[in-house]
C-alpha cells in the first residue's frame, strides 16, 4: 500500500465522515440506525486521529461504511451505494497493512468488493472485483481455516467469476468453486446453503457439458450429482421455497427410488481382510435408510424390480454387504494396505468397520458427501422428508 501523507489521511477520512454524516435511511427505523452508525463512525475517527494506527477502529469504520451502504435509500440525495462501498475497501485495505492477520477484515472486505462487483454486470470491470474478492476470500480462509461461511463465499465469488470469463478459463474455475463449497460443507454437514450452492454449480456444469458435447456419461453423472445436493438442502431446509422449486427440477435426474447408485469394489461378505484378488466391484444403491449392495440376483432382475423398498432389497439376499444410517458412527477416506489400490472408503459402525474401494477419487468425494449427507439429514430428525423425495 502506498504511503500516504498525514494530511491525506485527513482528508480521506473527512470524505468518509461526510459520506456516513449524508446517508438517509429508507425508513424510520432506518433512519433510526443511520443515526447510530454516524455516532459510532465519529467515535472511530476520534480514534484514528489519537493513534493513525488503530487497526481495530479502522476496521469498525470500514464495518459502518459497509453497513451504511446497506441503508442507502433510492433517492438522488445521497451517496452512491457504491461509493461508500468504495471507501470500506480504503479502510479495510489500512487495517490489513497495520494487521496482516485481520481474517475479519479480509472476509468483509471481500464481501463489499463481492458488491461492488455484483453492480457491475458481466464486465470487465466486474471480472477484476471478482478476482480481487476471491483473493480476499482466499486471505480470509488461509487465516482462519475453520470457516465454513468464507469457504461459501469464496465458491460462490468463483461461480460468478466463471459466468465473465473466457470459456477456456471457465472449467478451472468452477471446478475451483465446487471444491469450496465441499470444503465448506466437509466443515459443517447441515450447512443448507453451501450444500444448495454445490448443487446449482454441479447443474451449470452439467449444462456446459451438454453445449460443448462432453459425453452422455459425465452429463448424466453431474445431474445426479446435482440432484443429490439440492435434495439434501430441500430435505434439511422443507420450507425454503428456492430449495423446493429448485428440486421440482431436478429431481427425476436422481436414481429413484434411491438417492445414489454406483460401482463400489467390496471384500466377501464378512470377510473384510481378505485377498486382494477376493474382491468384487459390484452396485450399490443409498437411501434414506442406508447403504446397501445390490445382490446378483437383483441385478439379473430388471430395473423395475429395483422399485421396491430398499429392506426388502436387503432382505433378498443376505450374502450382501448393507449399512444402516442409524449405525453410523463415521465415515471417511482411508488409505490401508489390507485394501485393494485406490479411493479407500471406511464406514465405522457400531457392529465395526466396512470397508470399500470406490472406482476413483472423484467417485470417493460423491459417496463421502452423499452418505454424510444422509446421516446429517437422520440426525437432523429430517429422513422422512428425505424419504419422501426418493419414494415419491
Amino acid at each position: 500500500m502506498n504511503q500516504e501523507s498525514p494530511q491525506q489521511h485527513v482528508d480521506q477520512n473527512d470524505a468518509a465522515m461526510d459520506l456516513i454524516s449524508s446517508v438517509t435511511g429508507v425508513d424510520e427505523e432506518g433512519r433510526s440506525r443511520q443515526r447510530i452508525l454516524t455516532f459510532a463512525a465519529r467515535r472511530y475517527a476520534s480514534a484514528i486521529e489519537r493513534n493513525p494506527e488503530d487497526y481495530d477502529a479502522l476496521y469498525n469504520w470500514a464495518l459502518v461504511l459497509q453497513e451504511s451502504a446497506d441503508n442507502v435509500s433510492q433517492d438522488s440525495t445521497s451517496p452512491s451505494k457504491d461509493a461508500l462501498l468504495e471507501e470500506a475497501c480504503k479502510k479495510y485495505d489500512e487495517a490489513t497493512h497495520l494487521c496482516p492477520t485481520l481474517h475479519d477484515a479480509f472476509y468483509n472486505w471481500a464481501i463489499a468488493i463481492s458488491d461492488r462487483a455484483k453492480m457491475r454486470g458481466r464486465t470487465k470491470e466486474a471480472e477484476e472485483l471478482w478476482k480481487q474478492a476471491t483473493k480476499n476470500y482466499e486471505k480470509a480462509v488461509q487465516l482462519n481455516w475453520n470457516s465454513p461461511q468464507a469457504l461459501n463465499n469464496w465458491g460462490l465469488a468463483l461461480q460468478e467469476l466463471s459466468a465473465i470469463v473466457p470459456a477456456r478459463e471457465k472449467q478451472t474455475i468452477v471446478r475451483t468453486a465446487i471444491s469450496k463449497f465441499r470444503a465448506a460443507i466437509r466443515l459443517q454437514y447441515d450447512f443448507h446453503r453451501a450444500i444448495y450452492n454445490l448443487g446449482t454449480v454441479l447443474y451449470g456444469l452439467a449444462e456446459d457439458t451438454l453445449r460443448t458435447g462432453g459425453s452422455v456419461n459425465a452429463k448424466d453423472e453431474l445431474y445426479s450429482q446435482s440432484a443429490i445436493y439440492i435434495a439434501a438442502a430441500h430435505a434439511l431446509k422443507p420450507n425454503y421455497s428456492v430449495y423446493s422449486s429448485a428440486l421440482r427440477l431436478v429431481r427425476s435426474m436422481l436414481p429413484l427410488p434411491h438417492l445414489k447408485v454406483g460401482y463400489l469394489t467390496a471384500p466377501p461378505v464378512g470377510k473384510p481382510v481378505a485377498p486382494h484378488s477376493d474382491w468384487k466391484r459390484s452396485q450399490f444403491f443409498l437411501t434414506h435408510e442406508g447403504l446397501y449392495q445390490i445382490s446378483k440376483i437383483e441385478q439379473k432382475q430388471s430395473a423395475q424390480s429395483l422399485s421396491g423398498r430398499s429392506g426388502d432389497a436387503v432382505n433378498m439376499d443376505k450374502r450382501t454387504i448393507g449399512v444402516d444410517i442409524p449405525d453410523i458412527v463415521s465415515v471417511s477416506a482411508c488409505a490401508d494396505l489390507t485394501l485393494p489400490p485406490g479411493a479407500g472408503l471406511c464406514i465405522d459402525t457400531i457392529h465395526g468397520q466396512v470397508f470399500m474401494v470406490a472406482d476413483s477419487w472423484e467417485s470417493l468425494d460423491g459417496w463421502l458427501d452423499a452418505i454424510r449427507l444422509v446421516y446429517t439429514i437422520f440426525a437432523r430428525g429430517k429422513s422422512d422428508v428425505l424419504a419422501g423425495i426418493i419414494t415419491g
